[in-house]
């Protein structure tokens, strides 16, 4: 996690852009338990900036199985497929939910993120099927 002073304005637009909702698993920050980070897309480590084309809204979750993160192996390919990025890549081309709260990937950018961000970890898609149940995320 970053120690670098975000500006609370660019908290907000960043807030805003994500719709208020974790931009990697879409759970709302409404119903967290956890508070939710900014996450550099691109970490500080790898030579990520502090700006707005580089930040994303992330959940506790999220944000710490991702860590300085930028790309995942694809096993069969043996090369790196980068991870999805919420500034450039719209979710739904990516990834849907199943009614279960699973999160299904729909391409090989999708496929790594999930591995590496660990998103359908049992306890999360379990969370994940409830919101959806109770209409507060839609499946796909």
């Amino acid at each position: 996690m970053s120690k670098t002073y975000i500006p609370v304005i660019l908290r907000r637009q960043i807030t805003e852009a994500a719709d208020n909702c974790c931009e990697y698993c879409r759970v709302p920050r409404a119903v967290a338990f956890a508070s939710y980070h900014i996450d550099h897309i691109i970490s500080e480590k790898q030579g990520g900036e502090t700006v707005f084309g580089n930040l994303a809204l992330a959940c506790r979750l999220c944000n710490l199985s991702k860590g300085s993160s930028i790309a995942a192996w694809h096993e069969f390919q043996e090369s790196l497929i980068r991870l999805y990025n919420p500034r450039k890549d719209a979710w739904h081309n990516h990834f849907n939910f199943r009614p279960s709260g699973l999160i299904v990937a729909r391409t090989e950018i999708g496929l790594g993120t999930i591995k590496v961000l660990n998103l359908n970890d049992l306890n999360r898609v379990s969370s994940r099927g409830v919101l959806i149940d109770a209409g507060i995320i839609e499946a796909s």
